[in-house]
């Protein structure tokens, strides 16, 4: 029985999980039940080669993952769809009216750090379940995995400084916006300006004000003074709709009234423009009228890159809002993540395609740190083996289909991204051109893939 604590939350009804897949999933699978296929199968699902300029990965979406393995079923509707598709024998149609997915899954803990090669998550079980598994989970994974590590990215370009999530209304459609909300938050933002992800993953919530809402009254000071008034304790003004420091002069007026009434103007925002002279410039007219507490919010088209230009140039600016740019990953909004089979029925396999091969074998993944506690090297080895010294990352987190145990909160995950950053040597967080971390494979496994080898340059000679 499934140990899950908290709620599912599904890109489609359980009965149509089956479906979320691609069409040769199951004209496989309707092969493997014709031929008789029915033995247990493993899948490895790593990345290949890091995207552009990044240095290491933050493992997400892998509860995700997990839940929609978890859902994989067929209900009556999904069965007559695929029947109508002429495709699909009737046997096989009855086999996936009862299908469940029974597989077990070892993976990662969502926040751990990986890099190229090493399997975030893999999948033993029989063929069929562990074949339909690979769409939903290489598009749960892949996706949020991207976002955490830019989102982790931004964590460490703004040195301290905090971070919120605005980008749901650009990211790809409204379960993109819910996944972008919780990664950012386990990588390390403080809030969200989307409100159900902040009720769903309890984030804080964020938000100031739009220019809609300045152009909507005849003066800007009005507009200042109104909101101001419904929202004493959080008001931030946002300052570029017209003049940056014309409206930053208005908004000292506004402040002063508020301590009148004995409250506290919380901030300002600028969202376009120069924003290093401009948060220059603001800040002096702030100090000048003693205002000193008013903090200065920055917003529109940052990224890593960005953040950490302005934070090294010293721009007075004290908290960042980012959006597009870390919504979509835009510098890297694909990654080569891929789920290859690497053994099957008590035989490893691998593939051995130019500049895609796979290596055999169920693995585990083990990582040495120095004697300062520095993350040193990881080794990637077989499944049952010990490395001396070094701590295996895989875990058993499924079986039968079930979790095995409830799954983290989110701060767990959030907590461990900042241990792993935090152990990570500097040369391999670099926001470009980072050095590879090490990363080598086991004796085992190099024997393995050696035997495999031989044996598969021996069939194609005979």
């Amino acid at each position: 029985m499934s140990t899950q604590s908290t709620p599912a939350y599904l890109p489609a009804p359980a009965g149509e999980m089956g479906l979320l897949t691609d069409l040769y999933e199951l004209t496989m699978a309707q092969s493997y039940f014709a031929e008789g296929m029915d033995g247990e199968a493993t899948f490895s699902l790593y990345i290949r080669e890091y995207p552009p300029d990044r240095g290491y990965l933050v493992a997400a979406g892998v509860d995700d993952a997990l839940d929609c393995l978890a859902a994989l079923s067929f209900n009556a509707e999904s069965v007559a769809y695929l029947r109508d598709t002429g495709i699909f024998t009737e046997d096989f149609l009855e086999y996936l009216g009862d299908f469940r997915f029974t597989g077990c899954v070892r993976a990662m803990p969502e926040g751990s750090l990986f890099f190229t090669d090493e399997p975030v998550l893999e999948v033993t079980g029989p063929i069929i379940a562990a074949q339909l598994a690979e769409t939903i989970v290489i598009n749960q994974i892949q996706y949020q995995t991207l976002l955490a590590t830019k989102s982790a990215r931004c964590v460490q370009a703004a040195e301290g400084r905090p971070i919120a999530d605005f980008a749901a209304r650009r990211t790809h459609g409204g379960e993109a916006a819910l996944r972008m909300s919780r990664v950012s938050y386990i990588a390390g933002f403080g809030a969200t300006s989307n409100v159900l992800a902040a009720r769903r993953y309890g984030i804080p919530p964020t938000g100031t004000m739009a220019h809609s809402y300045i152009t909507s009254f005849d003066d800007e000071a009005e507009a200042f003074r109104a909101y101001s008034r419904m929202f004493p304790d959080r008001s931030i003004l946002l300052l570029d709709t017209y003049d940056t420091v014309n409206a930053a002069h208005k908004a000292t007026v506004i402040a002063r009234e508020m301590e009148a009434e004995g409250k506290r103007l919380t901030g300002v925002r600028l969202d376009s423009g120069d924003f290093d002279a401009l948060s220059r410039q603001v800040r002096r007219i702030l100090d000048d009228a003693g205002l000193d507490y008013v903090r200065i919010v920055a917003s529109g088209g940052l990224d890593e890159y960005a953040l950490e230009r302005l934070v090294q140039d010293g721009a007075p600016i004290d908290m960042f809002g980012v959006g597009t740019r870390v919504g979509v990953s835009a510098d890297a909004p694909s990654c080569d993540m891929v789920y290859k089979m690497v053994g099957y029925n008590g035989r490893p396999v691998m593939k051995l395609s130019a500049g895609k091969a796979s290596l055999p074998g169920a693995k585990q993944v083990f990582r040495r740190h120095d004697g300062e506690g520095a993350m040193a090297g990881d080794i990637i080895g077989l499944d049952g083996e010990e490395v001396a010294g070094c701590e295996p990352l895989l875990d058993t987190v499924m079986i039968d289909g079930d979790h095995t145990r409830p799954l983290e909160s989110i701060s767990d995950a959030r907590q461990r991204v900042v241990q792993g950053l935090a152990s990570l040597p500097e040369e391999y967080k670099s926001l470009r051109s980072p050095a590879r971390y090490p990363v080598s494979i086991s004796a085992g496994l190099a024997r393995l893939d050696r035997q495999i080898r031989n044996e598969i340059a021996t069939l194609r000679s005979q």
